[in-house]
């Protein structure tokens, strides 16, 4: 069973950046790819980013590519989002998620999720 607690959300302006951390526990890290979600108000919970198990792969939402980079430490067991030019659209809740299957991350069924951690952008 995979705990996660994400970090990092607040108030920024647009334009500005936030980074985002996911700390997990009670299981192997690495033999989990992790991801990113949010959802914002009225709205499905959509995919942002994702990384294999040990780093070497990533993918993003179209939206987010050349303003967002997930990273993770295996060595601690984290996963980062470090958002650049974020826009007021991209106010939400953040989602740390996790699955032994990348692909699965990918296509927004991970079998594990975080509480979620709120970030919003002011125009």
């Amino acid at each position: 069973q995979v705990q996660l607690v994400e970090s990092g959300g607040g108030l920024v302006q647009a334009g500005g950046s936030l980074r985002l951390s996911c700390a997990a526990s009670g299981g192997t890290f690495n033999t989990y790819g992790m991801g990113w979600f949010r959802q914002a108000p009225g709205k499905e919970r959509e995919f942002v980013a994702a990384i294999s198990r040990r780093g070497r792969s990533t993918y993003y939402a179209d939206s987010v590519k050349g303003r967002f980079t997930i990273s993770r430490d295996n060595a601690k067991s984290t996963v980062s989002l470090q958002m650049n030019s974020l826009k007021p659209e991209e106010t939400a809740v953040y989602y740390c998620a996790a699955d032994p299957a990348t692909d699965r991350v990918r296509v927004g069924a991970p079998g594990y999720w975080g509480q979620g951690t709120q970030v919003t952008v002011s125009s």
